[in-house]
């Protein structure tokens, strides 16, 4: 699949790159696994002279090895060799102050479990040559809670010394409008919402239907439900090292927020009575896995709480994949196929109403935007959309289908919230329903 979107990054980075010349700059590149973090990095370095040194859990010598001939084979140095990637950073902090390169490490936190020292030796030999070196030097990790404590916890060697701390985000919804025309030229809305609900807008979710040319709702279905699908047990390879021994319980939470139990004392309920706190803590604030949800306008301190997964993918499948794995594991995916049939219009409809929230946020015409219940959880509003500078309001129902919409209904929620908040007296007033129709 041809290169899609991130001129934006490419922007950033492309300036990061035009700094480096005159001095040293570290930037961090984050983002969950599959986001395509190489591919940006990859892309911004076109042309230019760049190592490539990706990290894996073998001995710290046998990766130095590695790392050597790349600079071999990319900047013809003879290197020599080395068995600590401290020394071999030194060595390339002081070439870099005769020549000017890119120098990618990727999945940056695997030295973390090769050995942990490195962080503390680059952190050394970094202060020393950063201001006479013209190295551009790219960290790129997808384990968040390792990078997260790798350059923003304070008590770590190389807090403060990236520059730059991006964070990769999903394509949006006109890049997958447009990653369809160009390669579904007759996909339908129903396609559109089925795309945007598996795969959020995750770079190789979309290549993998790409690939197999499963640009419709049924044709993505039927990849997804396959014996030797890689969505099956995705949801298990991307978390596992993440949660660590404490897996399961994670798991269990986020299914439970999965099937609709989104508030705290829901999750407690149905885990036996279990202190989930401080994993919903972690899940939030570690992680970034779930966001909470208050009604809009509600005050900080407000208990009107909600949980919800952030990733669509993950979403979908602690919802249907982990939910389900005894049809998996039995071999019955056709079982497994026919449940996500069954119960795919009413997950679709709440991933509809996130897809036109995300779509707003994307098109920059409102200055809030959230949605409303009140405090007994009942005249609840999908949408309110503020523009503070304008002073207006749009209050909208999300349906998928039209005929289902009931703007009188929504009329009297929304005069509901307008008497419960103070913050819209003279504001003009809008009343809008969105459905399939006018994605």
């Amino acid at each position: 699949m041809e290169f899609y979107n991130r001129e934006k990054e490419l922007k950033s980075l492309a300036e990061i790159k035009k700094m480096s010349e005159k001095g040293g700059q570290m930037t961090v590149l984050t983002g969950r696994r599959r986001i395509g973090k190489t591919a940006l990095l990859m892309k911004s370095c076109s042309g230019q002279p760049t190592l490539y040194f990706f990290v894996t859990r073998k001995a710290e010598a046998m990766l130095c090895n590695e790392f050597a001939d790349e600079i071999r084979k990319q900047l013809g140095e003879a290197c020599g060799s080395f068995t600590s990637f401290g020394k071999m950073f030194e060595y390339l902090m002081l070439l870099s102050k005769r020549l000017t390169f890119n120098l990618v490490i990727d999945e940056f936190q695997e030295f973390d479990r090769v050995n942990a020292a490195v962080f503390g030796e680059m952190q050394h030999y970094w202060d020393l040559h950063k201001d006479d070196s013209r190295m551009n030097l790219l960290i790129s990790g997808s384990v968040h809670s390792l990078m997260h404590k790798i350059f923003e916890d304070r008590k770590e060697p190389l807090f403060s010394r990236a520059g730059r701390i991006l964070r990769l985000k999903p394509f949006g919804t006109a890049t997958l409008k447009q990653i369809l025309a160009d390669h579904q030229p007759d996909y339908t809305n129903e396609d559109l919402l089925a795309l945007y609900t598996f795969t959020g807008g995750v770079a190789w979710y979309v290549e993998l239907f790409v690939k197999y040319n499963a640009l419709t709702f049924t044709k993505m279905l039927n990849l997804i439900a396959r014996d030797d699908a890689p969505f099956l047990n995705e949801g298990k390879n991307l978390l596992v090292e993440e949660f660590g021994k404490d897996y399961t319980i994670y798991f269990s939470i986020l299914e439970c927020v999965a099937r609709g139990l989104t508030s705290r004392s829901e999750i407690e309920a149905y885990l036996g009575g279990k202190d989930v706190g401080g994993y919903l803590s972690r899940l939030e604030n570690d992680f970034f896995i779930l966001a909470q949800k208050r009604p809009i306008y509600a005050k900080p301190s407000s208990r009107q709480i909600r949980y919800f997964i952030t990733d669509n993918f993950l979403a979908f499948w602690f919802r249907f994949v982990h939910k389900y794995q005894s049809f998996i594991a039995s071999g019955n995916v056709e079982q497994l196929k026919e449940i996500i049939r069954r119960d795919y219009p009413t997950f679709s409809g709440l991933m509809l109403e996130r897809y036109f929230r995300n779509r707003f946020i994307e098109e920059g015409t409102y200055t809030r935007i959230g949605g409303y219940w009140n405090r007994k959880g009942e005249d609840e509003i999908d949408i309110v959309a503020v523009n503070e500078m304008e002073r207006r309001i749009d209050f909208v129902e999300v349906k998928r289908t039209a005929d289902r919409i009931n703007l009188g209904e929504l009329k009297e929620k929304a005069q509901h919230f307008l008497s419960a908040t103070n913050e819209m007296y003279g504001f003009e007033v809008a009343y809008k329903g969105l459905s399939m129709e006018d994605m």
